[in-house]
């Protein structure tokens, strides 16, 4: 081989190595700070005017009124779904904070729609289950769903 072509595949290896380095220090500072919300995203609230607080819907009998930490390092945690929708994962924004080391900075989402609650995971790296069935797309749950996030179990409870 001549000497240019060693150059060049050194030069090449050399680029394939930093982008993984990039690439694995851009993962590591998401999971620890959280992806960034675009400007345009943001509601910005005008200065002196509070925001009200949205008006909860009417309750219905059997519904479900909270979400319950069943199994897990945070057992017994819970979180009101009058606040929802109920943010889960590490971060300091959630709802329900997880101390699992398979639980990503923002998990998983509970939100209504109707009379009805689904579950959607928000691009975890380890995923979200009911059962065995890792979720895709959001999924309705009902009272006694038991939702596997990391090695934590979360049910919805009335």
């Amino acid at each position: 081989m001549s000497e240019l072509t060693l150059f060049l595949i050194r030069i090449a290896y050399l680029a394939i190595l930093w982008i993984f380095v990039l690439s694995a220090i851009s993962v590591v500072r998401s999971d620890m700070f959280g992806a960034r919300v675009p400007e345009a995203a943001r509601s910005p609230q005008p200065r002196g005017k509070e925001r009200k607080p949205a008006k909860p819907a009417p309750k219905r009998r059997g519904s479900p009124s909270h979400v319950l930490v069943v199994e897990g390092a945070n057992a017994g945690e819970r979180a009101d779904l009058e606040l929802a929708p109920v943010l889960i994962g590490r971060g300091n924004d959630a709802a329900i904070r997880l101390d699992d080391d398979y639980v990503s900075t923002r998990h998983a989402r509970i939100a209504a729609s109707g009379d009805q609650w689904f579950v959607e995971d928000l691009g975890s790296t380890n995923g979200t289950y009911i059962g065995s069935v890792r979720l895709t797309q959001p999924t309705t749950i009902t009272l006694g769903t038991q939702v596997r996030i990391g090695k934590t179990i979360l049910e919805l409870r009335k």
